[in-house]
Formats: structure tokens, sequence, C-alpha cells
């Protein structure tokens, strides 16, 4: 099964382009996402952590 698909895949072309493209979107979201996590303010980390935990704004039905 395996052969086949890579048999088919090779016909293609112009493929081989598009696994570069998925590692380069794959790449830059992640050094984006890092960079977003060290860059960000510890005043607004702190405030979005203690949300699941601050019941003082629900109300109860």
């Amino acid at each position: 099964m395996l052969k086949f698909v890579k048999n088919h895949m090779e016909s293609i072309t112009g493929i081989e382009i598009y696994p570069i493209i998925s590692l380069l979107i794959f790449f830059i979201f992640f050094v984006a996402l890092f960079w977003w996590v060290f860059t960000a303010k510890k005043d607004y980390i702190n405030k979005v952590s203690n949300l699941p935990l601050d019941n003082q704004n629900q109300t109860e039905l």
C-alpha cells in the first residue's frame, strides 16, 4: 500500500513544495507562540491564570 502511495505521489509534478510549506507553517507558528509566551506581561498571565478560580463573577442559576 505504501509503495502504491509513494509511486502515485512521485508522479505529481510540483508536489515536493508541500512538505516544505507545511514545515515552514509549523516552525513559524511555534516560534511566534514561544515569542508571545516570553514577551507576555506578568500581570496579564496572572489575571488569565486566576480566571478559572474566580467565583465572584459567576451567578448561580
